[in-house]
């Protein structure tokens, strides 16, 4: 996306004029500046209060068994619904006369410590969060420079209720909202007919895992500031690509170790493009449609360059070389049977982790963090341990997944029960341990962030980083077609 450039046309070089003497004046007052939002209020202004409905009442002789037409619900108009607000939807939009409003640190009985006490009010650092504001502020915005096609009219749908799913007991977590079902209607609606229309993904009988990985809920809940669809859709596309990448060259649909560096290096060049002579450039555009995973990368990255600016799309590449190399690290110890230290374990997944997915969320947000801002030391850190706490958050829930699975699949319970000598339980439980730690590791240096570096995209890209991360767990915790925990409890 080219940048806005400057405010007004050049004006021809003139000589100042000098200044004509002015009378004495009395020394102006100056405004006091605003206190600097501290850390402390940091991490209330990201996880806001959360909506948990009331229980359904008890079904009475007239209601126990209504006909078809009620339990359809009465017929509602066809409007599009309203985009949520930046900061979040309002507590007014969520509640109603059936759900009571709590604190999510009330709501999260599994944490290992308790939330700092959220402040009184709205403080100036939650303002700050929802992004800026008030004269000047209007170029810290890319969305100007993207005009995305609006969002086709879906009916607005009911309220919807929490979805099933339990947490890992124990595990660290903060809970979110239930993602706005017509989006996520929408969102589901658009990502299949690309995936079959437009890069032919899967064959028909792969359609019900499609459907079972619920990437539209998935994607709503890990970005509530996007402005439209189209923003949901830059993300969904992406992630869907890179999990058809995982299954066919790593994984259960025809993955395997061997020449996996082949097959991602030629994927990678959908990404960052190969630039060569005349003659062999046609063979390689060629070849990005020769399989599903090479279609669907560049499919996506297509339209996520188009809406992203050159940084972003860049900075997007740099972290799938990252996943690339944490994919090739897995292949060379499954293909010598070697079980890796704790330490190499997490240093593996690192790279092999979901960092491209947040590290983009100012691009669905439709803004930019800028690159130099982006590539602060405390910042990496933020981000790298972000990646780190929601992968070991899939390790936990996918562990009894994977152990039915052919082959062994390395996570961290399995490694730290050999590499430790700990029953399958004690390894499990310690792997709750190494997620809550990063969890607050991740909170710890976004906070001392805030502090060193309070800028307005800086904060607002902070709390979208932690939405993603809450959106994650969510979506892994309500995933019940993939996951179900294990008997250990």
């Amino acid at each position: 996306m080219p940048d806005s450039g400057p405010l007004g046309p050049s004006l021809p070089e003139q000589r100042p004029t000098p200044p004509t003497p002015a009378p004495a004046a009395p020394t102006p007052v100056l405004p006091v500046p605003p206190v600097t939002p501290t850390a402390p209020h940091f991490l209330a202004g990201l996880h806001p209060p959360v909506t948990i409905p009331a229980p359904p009442p008890a079904p009475t002789a007239a209601t126990a068994v209504p006909d078809a037409q009620d339990a359809a619900g009465p017929d509602l108009p066809e409007t599009a619904p309203t985009a949520p607000d930046v900061g979040g939807m309002p507590e007014a939009a969520l509640a109603g006369p059936d759900v009571q409003v709590v604190s999510a640190e009330v709501a999260v009985a599994s944490a290992v410590r308790d939330m700092p006490h959220r402040a009184d009010g709205c403080s100036a650092l939650q303002r700050a969060l929802r992004g800026p504001t008030g004269p000047g502020t209007a170029s810290l915005s890319v969305a100007r420079g993207y005009k995305p096609t609006l969002p086709e009219p879906v009916p607005l749908a009911a309220p919807a209720r929490p979805a099933a799913g339990q947490a890992v007991p124990g595990l660290y977590h903060h809970p979110v909202p239930e993602p706005d079902p017509a989006r996520v209607e929408e969102v589901s609606r658009r990502i299949k007919r690309w995936a079959e229309d437009e890069v032919q993904l899967y064959p028909e009988e792969w359609e019900g895992q499609f459907d079972g990985f619920s990437v539209g809920r998935y994607m709503v809940a890990c970005h509530p500031d996007a402005p439209t669809v189209d923003h949901l859709m830059l993300a969904t596309r992406l992630m869907v690509a890179e999990n058809a990448l995982d299954d066919c060259y790593c994984e259960d649909h025809g993955g395997s170790p061997v020449g996996l560096g082949g097959r991602l290096l030629l994927a990678h060049t959908a990404l960052d493009h190969f630039h060569t002579t005349a003659e062999y450039t046609p063979p390689w555009r060629e070849s990005l449609t020769s399989d599903a995973p090479r279609r669907a990368y560049d499919s996506a990255m297509g339209y996520f360059a188009d809406a992203a600016t050159p940084s972003q799309a860049d900075r997007y590449r740099h972290d799938m070389a990252r996943l690339h190399l944490g994919y090739l690290a897995e292949a060379a110890w499954a293909q010598t049977g070697h079980v890796p230290e704790v330490w190499e374990y997490l240093a593996m997944r690192q790279f092999n982790n979901f960092r491209p997915c947040p590290t983009i969320t100012d691009t669905v947000g439709g803004y930019e963090l800028p690159a130099d801002l982006h590539a602060r030391p405390d910042m990496q850190r933020v981000i790298a341990l972000a990646g780190n706490a929601t992968t070991i958050v899939n390790d936990l829930y996918s562990y009894t997944k994977e152990l039915n699975s052919p082959g062994r699949h390395l996570n961290l319970p399995v490694v730290i029960a050999e590499r430790e000598q700990l029953s399958e339980r004690d390894a499990y439980l310690k792997a709750i341990d190494v997620h809550n730690e990063l969890q607050h590791a991740f909170e710890d240096a976004a906070a001392d962030l805030v502090e060193a570096c309070p800028l307005p995209p800086v904060l607002r890209f902070l709390k979208g980083v932690a939405a993603w991360v809450d959106g994650n767990h969510d979506w892994h915790r309500t995933n019940t077609y993939r996951y179900t925990l294990p008997d250990f409890w």
